[in-house]
């Protein structure tokens, strides 16, 4: 992926998941930012070092896009993105809970140091190819969430003009796109695999400390 810019993440955007968590559907994409240094690339089968003395670590695995370009209403996505990656976007899930119930900003819970971790990116095709995408996380060998991006309650373009409209959108930014059910807490040692379609795109052993 290019430089990253800042990082958005859209909360509640498949059914099953909002279920789970006993949320309500929204009407419009629930938006959260976590900041450009909360980014971590998992190259190879690293360690990557996550806070224990919070509470769970819960991971969601997502599609993730980059901008190549400054949004501009109309213009095909195409010409916009430039590459599609998976990311986890790791959640102190206990923390998280607990400022829900003080109606506090979420910052703490999400945007922790390598709370957003990244593979590879490949190149964005096109609108119809990603309308139809099949993903998935296993954890020690276990398929422990399963999503496909027609199952998405704000599609891609949806999502890209509602962050537009709010924030802007500029080169290098990073959206976040929902994840599917099947949440979870990480435990030490965890050996996590992402994957797009069949292909392993990225891959990490959990340090917690």
């Amino acid at each position: 992926m290019e430089s990253i810019g800042n990082v958005f993440c859209v909360g509640r955007n498949y059914q099953a998941h909002i279920e789970e968590l006993d949320n309500q559907r929204p009407e419009e994409p629930v938006w959260f930012m976590k900041p450009t240094h909360s980014v971590v690339y998992c190259q190879g089968d690293q360690r990557i070092v996550l806070p224990k003395e919070q509470g769970d670590v819960h991971y969601e695995i997502e599609l993730v896009v980059q901008m190549k370009a400054d949004y501009t209403p109309d213009q095909p996505l195409e010409m916009l993105l430039g590459s599609v990656a998976l990311g986890l976007d790791l959640t102190l899930r206990d923390l998280q809970s607990d400022l829900k119930a003080k109606r506090l900003p979420w910052l703490r819970a999400k945007g922790f140091k390598n709370s957003a971790v990244l593979t590879e990116g490949l190149p964005y095709s096109s609108l119809e190819a990603f309308a139809d995408t099949n993903f998935h996380l296993k954890i020690n060998d276990q398929i422990v969430q399963n999503g496909n991006t027609q199952l998405m309650i704000f599609k891609l373009e949806e999502l890209l003009a509602s962050c537009w409209e709010q924030f802007d959108l500029k080169t290098g930014d990073l959206i976040f796109t929902g994840t599917p059910a099947g949440v979870g807490a990480l435990a030490d040692g965890d050996k996590v695999e992402m994957y797009l379609n069949d292909g392993c795109l990225g891959e990490f052993t959990v340090g917690l400390k």
